[in-house]
C-alpha cells in the first residue's frame, strides 16, 4: 500500500448514555467526539474521511421530526467549528481538499458535506439509496438527515461497490479484501456491515508505515473492540442489523488480537484518538 499522512481530528461531539454503545457500560451520559480523518495523499492532495458535526446539523434538526435527533443525542457545536475556522485551526487549506470519503450517511458523519459541494464523494451506493428512501420519521430513527447531503451530488459520487476489488495486506487479517477507491493502492474501502446500510471503513498505511483501519461506527470504542462487547440489541436493531454488527465486531476483535501493530480507530473514541496521536498502541 502507498503511504499517506493521517491526522485524526475531532469536529464536535454529542452526549448519550455509554450503555447504549456497549453492554454493561455506565448509564451516565458520556461525551462522544465526532472524528474526521484528514488524509494527505502525495499526489491527490487532501482527502477527508467523513466531516464530523457542523453548524448545518443545527439547521437540519430545527423542524420536527428531525429535532428528535438533536434531543436524543444532544450535540456540542461551538463557534470554532464553523467550516473555515476549523480548517484554519488545523492548518488545512480549503483549496487543497480534493475529495471526501463517507463511511456512512448518519448526520454526525456528513454534517459538513455541503461545504464540499462539487468535490468527488467516495461512498456506498446502498447508503445513499437508504438516505433517499421516503419517510422523514423513519430516516430520523435511523440517524439520517437528507438535508445535509446535496440533492444533486450523484454526478460527484464514486461508489465503493463499483471500485476494483483488491487484496489487503496480512496486517488487516481477517479482513482480506476491499475496494481500491483511488486505483493506486493507497486507500482501500472495507465493508463493515451491521451498523447501518452502506457502512464501510477505510484501510491505509500512514507515513510511519503503520497499518490503520478507520472503523467508522463498527464500534463506538476501542475498548468494545478489545473486549468484543457489542452495544445492546436495542441499539443495533434500531440502526441496522444485530447479527451482522456482531460478526463485524468479532472480526475487528480478531484483527486487533492478531495484528498488534494495527491501529483501529473508531469514529467516536477519544481514547483511541489520543493513543494514535501519541504514536502509542491503540
Amino acid at each position: 500500500m502507498r503511504r499517506v499522512e493521517l491526522q485524526w481530528l475531532a469536529r464536535g461531539s454529542c452526549r448519550h448514555p455509554e450503555y447504549m454503545t456497549m453492554r454493561g457500560a455506565s448509564l451516565c451520559a458520556t461525551d462522544f467526539p465526532a472524528m474526521v480523518g484528514v488524509i494527505r495523499h502525495p499526489e491527490r492532495g487532501i482527502i477527508l474521511f467523513d466531516t464530523g458535526y457542523d453548524p448545518a446539523f443545527i439547521e437540519a434538526t430545527r423542524p420536527f421530526p428531525e429535532r428528535l435527533y438533536r434531543w436524543t443525542t444532544p450535540v456540542r457545536i461551538s463557534p470554532d467549528l464553523a467550516w473555515q475556522t476549523w480548517l484554519a485551526t488545523h492548518g488545512i487549506a480549503a483549496d487543497e481538499i480534493a475529495a471526501v470519503v463517507v463511511s456512512h450517511f448518519h448526520g454526525d458523519h456528513v454534517a459538513g458535506l455541503r461545504n464540499l459541494a462539487g468535490l468527488p464523494i467516495h461512498c456506498s451506493a446502498a447508503g445513499l439509496t437508504e438516505l433517499r428512501r421516503p419517510g422523514r420519521l423513519r430516516r430520523v430513527r435511523q440517524g439520517l438527515l437528507a438535508d445535509l447531503v446535496p440533492a444533486d451530488c450523484d454526478a460527484d459520487c464514486s461508489f465503493f461497490e463499483d471500485a476494483p476489488v483488491v487484496a489487503l495486506p496480512a496486517d488487516f487479517a481477517p479482513f482480506t479484501e476491499g475496494a481500491d477507491i483511488l486505483g493506486d493502492g493507497s486507500l482501500i474501502a472495507v465493508p463493515l456491515p451491521g451498523h447501518c446500510k452502506g457502512h464501510w471503513g477505510l484501510a491505509l498505511r500512514d507515513r510511519a508505515d503503520r497499518a490503520v483501519l478507520l472503523a467508522g461506527d463498527a464500534s463506538w470504542s476501542i475498548d468494545g473492540i478489545r473486549r468484543c462487547v457489542p452495544p445492546p440489541r436495542l441499539t443495533t436493531a434500531l440502526l441496522g442489523e444485530t447479527r451482522a454488527y456482531r460478526d463485524t465486531l468479532a472480526s475487528l476483535h480478531a484483527a486487533l488480537a492478531n495484528n498488534r501493530a494495527l491501529a483501529i480507530l473508531p469514529s467516536h473514541c477519544s481514547r483511541a484518538a489520543a493513543a494514535y496521536a501519541d504514536g502509542d498502541a491503540v
